[in-house]
Parts: structure tokens; sequence; C-alpha cells
């Protein structure tokens, strides 16, 4: 059996934008994981100490279904609104993205071997 993979989600919230933010964040894996795409595994959430520039940011860990997991995702229109929204609430930082997705293999993470 293939080892999951693991995501990293790294978000850096625009400074007011939280609680939107939050909300997305609530729907992002149910919907991921309704189309098949992300693992039965909750997501663990995390919110960062806020940034020398107020930006606060958010991290969410979860596992994708299958090795693809990110290119599928981007093909479902429901996937893709929740992105966009969630690039709309979210800023750069110097030459950090406002959005990051490093990919990890068999990261333990999420309590499980």
């Amino acid at each position: 059996m293939a080892t999951p993979q693991t995501v990293i989600c790294i978000y850096r919230v625009a400074k007011g934008n939280e609680a939107a933010f939050t909300r997305l964040l609530e729907r992002h894996w149910p919907t991921l994981r309704e189309l098949g795409l992300a693992s039965e595994t909750r997501p663990t959430h995390y919110r960062g100490a806020e940034q020398l520039d107020g930006k606060p940011l958010f991290f969410e860990i979860f596992e994708w279904a299958q090795a693809d997991g990110s290119k599928l995702a981007s093909e479902h229109p429901d996937v893709m609104e929740i992105w966009e929204r969630m690039d709309k609430l979210t800023e750069a930082r110097g030459d950090r993205p406002n959005m990051e997705f490093p990919h990890v293999q068999e990261l333990d993470l999420l309590g499980q071997t």
C-alpha cells in the first residue's frame, strides 16, 4: 500500500480576514473528502503567531487520497471556488507567496504511521 501524501498548507491571511478565512477552512477538507480527493482523516488546523506585518499564518495539514490529488482538485468547480476565495483573503509577504502547499511524503503529523 502506498503511503498517503501529506500536504502542509501555509496561508498568509490579510489582517481583518481571519473569520472569513476560518469559515473557508471549515469547508475546504469536507469538499475535498466528498469528491474522494482527501483521506478520511480529518485535517489539523493551526493558527500561527502574527508576522511582523500583522498577517496571521494559518496552517492546514491533511492527506490526499491520491498522489495527484492537487491536480485532480483543480479540475472541480467547488474546490476552485474555495481556492479562489482563499486567495482573495490572503496576501504575499516579501518573496513568499500568499499560499504555499509543500507536499511531504511519509510525514507523521497526523499521528498515523
